[in-house]
């Protein structure tokens, strides 16, 4: 039985679009010995500085017993540190060492690269006009 859908496959259409964008992101990734996961946590704490590990995995999307196997990982590496939050004990947090911190900035230059690409060929209006839209979906399906 064939079900008639009046519209597009959204979700299928947003997955395709994250992995034509991160086609060209994954090969520097790769060559850092870095996951995805990994550079959307070091990407969290580039643009936060010392995060909470909560927000860590809201930001990276990530889920907690996920994020606490990639912290493991990364810290070995020696790419994040971990300590408890000194105003809440109960609480760590997280931040990059001077190697994270430096793979940010070098991956940064190519992903800037990328997105300065993506605005010329697209258009700064159209590219703009994309991020609002998906900011308005995004906020119109928050519970």
């Amino acid at each position: 039985m064939i079900t008639p859908f009046s519209h597009r496959n959204l979700p299928r259409l947003l997955l395709q679009a994250r992995e034509s964008v991160m086609a060209h992101t994954r090969p520097q990734l790769r060559e850092h010995a870095l996951s995805d996961q990994q550079w959307r946590v070091l990407r969290v704490l580039g643009e936060h500085g010392v995060v909470e590990t909560g927000k860590v995995a809201r930001e990276a999307f990530i889920l907690g017993p996920s994020l606490t196997g990639v912290l493991s990982r990364m810290e070995r590496d020696g790419l994040i540190r971990r300590a408890r939050d000194p105003a809440d004990q109960r609480r760590t947090v997280v931040e990059a060492t001077d190697r994270g911190a430096q793979l940010v900035h070098t991956l940064s230059q190519t992903i800037e690269a990328h997105y300065a690409w993506m605005e010329q060929s697209l258009g700064k209006q159209d590219l703009s006009q994309l991020y609002e839209l998906l900011d308005k979906l995004i906020e119109l399906e928050q519970p």
